[in-house]
């Protein structure tokens, strides 16, 4: 027993990329089990090798890493994590293009960080191109990438008071805490331990459960598991390439699952401790709802206003398809996963509106909850942003007025909505300097946008239904992938995080 727990503490001692390094390397031993029950035995070697070096790598370098002190510093774990998304897809891609020869390494590279980062964009247009253990394995380093978010906004970002956390007032994580520079690596690996043997379980078997109710959908065992870990990390990502399949209850089970990504409080009130009420007061959740009721009743009703004299064909049956694909699809790209309902096209015939692709980029901006796996400018910024606008307003009426937080309002600290609204000007910036880039690179204005969005927001399948036509990321140039690359690791960290990396005085601590 005492062995166990020295080994235990040897291991909590490396360096986190390295125990991210080690944990991805192992992790390619499931698409190597995969395809060798598959009879894809050359995909199989790739993975196995690729996993076995991997392992001993990692192995070798613990060992050498043995009995040295780890190094203290307030942003060590975020370089940690910065240096995961922008490195371990490298070690990601050595067997995708072992197993896909035709392919460049640079693709290969981009595939996978699209999929860490839980973005979901694809080069490979044709899903027939890529086998199932590619597949899986694209979707599995989503849902790890997925699961690193999880932990890494309890342990890593909330602490530093970013990700979202920079606007709120109490019940945080590191509140209680003197500062970012008594912050250590020490306490940051504690941190990340208990939240992981919190995290991982639940995350898991959410996952299995997702999976098995929608195998019973009828499903094939490959796309239900794709999709499962997909929805969970919201990254997008499917083996079909086309609408979820499953019918409408497939899509009810998934968009249940979606919720997930609206509210840290719907899976854990690791950050929310002292919030009373919970979801039913929750500020996240209820404007995600309204938002997922409003936009699907107002293309709903642009029927009756815009289209009336066409009704005479229309069924209960058709207009009931039309409002659960609206449902489905608002809330898929307000979660920023980006899976297009099968009755969508329902929908657009029903409203008029052929390609409502600023309104899928328009959710996609607003993104989901803070510290979830959705990316976007997150809800509670957004709400932030609300309350200050309210409260101007009421001393325009009531200069003198004093008004109260409330339960809800409690959570904002007082210079919240300022905060907020600089992250969304550099957000906006980031925006205007991606889309700049891409337009010097060739692509064309109305592209670079959508391009922008997505990746930003992390919401990849917008690249095929957010513009008139889908976009063929693979006919991009070198130089483009390059700076969308740039920008999904940008719109996952968020731009609050670079700045601090690059902040000298937390360094000089």
């Amino acid at each position: 027993m005492k062995r166990k727990s020295s080994i235990r503490h040897d291991l909590t001692q490396l360096p986190l990329f390295l125990l991210m390094f080690g944990a991805g390397a192992f992790s390619m031993f499931v698409p190597a089990a995969y395809a060798l029950v598959a009879d894809r035995h050359e995909t199989s070697q790739a993975f196995f090798y690729a996993g076995l070096l991997g392992t001993v790598t990692f192995l070798l370098i613990g060992v050498a890493h043995a009995g040295r002190a780890p190094r203290h510093g307030a942003l060590g774990p975020l370089l940690s994590l910065f240096s995961a998304f922008v490195f371990l897809p490298v070690i990601f891609a050595i067997p995708f293009v072992e197993a896909l020869p035709t392919t460049r390494f640079y693709n290969a590279y981009f595939e996978m960080l699209s999929a860490f980062t839980t973005t979901g964009a694809t080069l490979f247009d044709d899903p027939t191109r890529l086998g199932p253990a590619l597949h899986l394995w694209r979707a599995q380093v989503g849902w790890m990438g997925g699961l690193l978010m999880w932990v890494a906004a309890v342990a890593i970002l909330a602490p530093l008071n970013l990700g979202g956390f920079e606007v709120t007032a109490q019940a945080e994580p590191g509140r209680r805490e003197t500062g970012l520079h008594s912050t250590t690596v020490v306490s940051a690996r504690a941190k990340i331990g208990r939240a992981l043997q919190t995290l991982a379980p639940l995350y898991a078997g959410l996952t299995m459960v997702l999976w098995a109710l929608l195998t019973i959908t009828g499903q094939s065992g490959l796309n239900a598991l794709c999709y499962a870990m997909s929805v969970m990390a919201t990254s997008g990502i499917s083996a079909a390439g086309s609408a979820p399949g499953g019918g409408f209850i497939g899509e009810v089970i998934m968009a249940m699952f979606m919720l997930f990504a609206l509210s840290r409080l719907t899976f854990t009130s690791d950050t929310m401790t002292a919030t009373q009420g919970g979801l039913r007061t929750d500020p996240e959740f209820r404007i995600g709802l309204g938002i997922v009721i409003l936009v699907p009743l107002v293309l709903f009703g642009r029927h009756f206003v815009g289209a009336f004299d066409l009704d005479s064909t229309n069924t209960f049956g058709s207009a009931f398809s039309a409002l659960w694909g609206s449902l489905f699809t608002v809330l898929s790209f307000l979660s920023t996963t980006g899976f297009v309902s099968a009755f969508w096209s329902e929908t657009q015939s029903w409203s008029g509106l052929g390609t409502p692709g600023l309104i899928l980029m328009g959710l996609a901006l607003v993104g989901g909850g803070v510290a979830t796996t959705a990316g976007g400018v997150k809800l509670l910024r957004v709400y932030a942003l609300y309350r200050n606008a309210v409260r101007e307003m009421e001393r325009l009426v009531h200069p003198h007025s004093v008004s109260g937080a409330g339960v809800v309002g409690r959570r904002l600290q007082s210079g919240g909505a300022f905060i907020a609204w600089i992250f969304f000007m550099l957000f906006a910036l980031s925006f205007a300097g991606v889309t700049m880039a891409l337009t010097l690179e060739g692509v064309t204005f109305d592209d670079a946008l959508v391009l922008s969005i997505a990746m930003l927001s992390t919401t990849g399948p917008l690249t095929e239904v957010g513009g008139e036509a889908p976009i063929v990321l693979m006919s991009l140039s070198d130089t483009a992938k390059a700076i969308l690359a740039g920008a999904m690791v940008l719109g996952r960290l968020e731009t609050l995080a670079i700045i601090a990396l690059l902040t000298p005085d937390l360094w000089r601590s």
